[in-house]
């Protein structure tokens, strides 16, 4: 009897030691806020103030961890991990997390893959693509077991909106729920995207704040009753819609979704773009949060100016210049072998991925200035009278044949070859406008 009483025993303490919780006790996980409340006021104050902490969700609820994790460290009596991921997350959020992980967001990781951070590293360097590139995009937290709490100080810290984290989830759900007060009126604001989407190539924070929209927001921000457990657009506010209206708040049709991209049926990022697969569920998805404030006529009107800016960005410039980057990757024409080490790729990478999102992004988000003088206005610029005489300095017979023919017979483009009055005229006869007549809607030729 005594012999079994001994196996029992010791088999519970093995159970207990391989659980998260062996050894922790109540007065363990109290530490935590002691602690921190001395060593780290301002964490310790975030989260006293939070809805975690009203709902009795406490640090070791969140940083708790089983030793077996590769990540987990004793710390005071009970092993954690430093970093929560949405798989941590997922055990009390789990539709938020099973949303998040297929999102267009928590792919963001896979530009290290990219152009992007080809030129970070090469351009730059490994320290620029640590603080720039992955910092907002998200790299793959390293483990180092000489590390105090286990992750390597050059991956560490990161809240990347797409990091690869050690437990195989993808993602940073404080990448906008800001820890530790994961406060729902901050993350329905547009600073919180402003992280990352703002600067040269996405800039949609700046367009946001020149649009009506934007303007509508930051006069009344007041009347926006961002701290509201609801927030249905059109019942708990009407005044203005912010990123998180448009992409992902609920409306009184459609409840809160973690997937960014399931209202977006264009690709304005892509060097040509093109309609995301399901483009019309997506288009519906996202007409039925303009209609909260405006009407059918209104949003489908919207809808027809950004499919013409869209297919002109695309007809006249960007389809173009890709054939022509094409053609002289074809015949061996660029000096220099390396990706980027020609001026001529340089131009062509600016006319796209800076220029012409910017252009197309700000017909999406009604921010004119981005859609024209930051946009379309450069795109043109650069488009005649850099790209193409840099393509021509560089002798390639197909490629000049073909600029030849395009400025020659293509309408859009032989105005270079008459003079300003006659194209006067045929803009007041409507002439030109009709060349593009076809553009507005979404599909060339329907």
């Amino acid at each position: 009897m005594k012999t079994l009483q001994v196996l029992l025993v010791v088999t519970l303490f093995v159970v207990m030691a391989a659980s998260p919780a062996f050894a922790v006790t109540e007065q363990v996980k109290g530490k935590c806020m002691t602690c921190h409340k001395e060593i780290t006021a301002g964490l310790y104050y975030q989260w006293r103030d939070s809805e975690h902490a009203l709902n009795n969700v406490t640090c070791y609820d969140c940083h708790g961890a089983k030793r077996s994790e590769v990540d987990a460290f004793m710390h005071e009596g009970a092993y954690i991990a430093t970093m929560v991921t949405p798989k941590d997350c997922g055990a009390c959020h789990q539709k938020e997390s099973d949303e998040f992980q297929p999102s267009h967001h928590a792919k963001a990781g896979q530009i290290l893959d990219s152009n992007d951070a080809y030129l970070a590293h090469v351009i730059g360097g490994n320290p620029v693509a640590i603080v720039g590139c992955e910092s907002c995009h998200g790299g793959k937290v390293e483990i180092d077991n000489s590390s105090p709490n286990k992750l390597a100080a050059g991956s560490w810290p990161n809240s990347g909106i797409g990091r690869l984290n050690p437990d195989g989830s993808v993602g940073a759900c404080n990448a906008c729920h800001v820890r530790h007060s994961f406060d729902r009126a901050q993350v329905r604001q547009p600073e919180t995207c402003g992280k990352c989407h703002l600067g040269p190539d996405h800039p949609q924070k700046e367009i946001y704040e020149e649009s009506k929209h934007g303007i509508q927001y930051y006069t009344n921000i007041d009347k926006m009753n961002l701290d509201s457990d609801r927030w249905i657009v059109g019942q708990d506010y009407f005044v203005a819609p912010t990123c998180a209206t448009c992409h992902l708040s609920a409306t009184k049709d459609q409840p809160i979704t973690h997937e960014a991209g399931a209202r977006l049926s264009w690709n304005l990022r892509a060097p040509v773009s093109k309609l995301q697969d399901n483009w019309e569920t997506k288009r519906d998805n996202m007409q039925n949060v303009c209609k909260s404030c405006h009407s059918d006529v209104f949003f489908q009107g919207h809808y027809k100016q950004l499919d013409g800016l869209t297919h002109l960005y695309n007809e006249k410039f960007a389809k173009p210049s890709k054939e022509i980057m094409g053609i002289l990757r074809k015949n061996g024409s660029l000096p220099n072998s390396a990706a980027f080490s020609n001026n001529v790729e340089w131009i062509y990478w600016e006319l796209w991925h800076h220029e012409g999102r910017r252009a197309r992004h700000g017909a999406a988000m009604m921010g004119p200035d981005y859609a024209w003088w930051n946009g379309i206005y450069e795109v043109g610029q650069h488009f005649y009278f850099k790209f193409i005489p840099e393509v021509q300095k560089l002798g390639d017979e197909e490629a000049n044949a073909f600029i030849d023919d395009l400025l020659t017979n293509n309408p859009m483009h032989n105005w270079m070859n008459k003079n300003t009055a006659d194209l006067k005229a045929d803009i007041e006869s409507g002439e030109l406008q009709d060349l593009y007549e076809g553009f507005y809607q979404p599909v060339l030729g329907r």
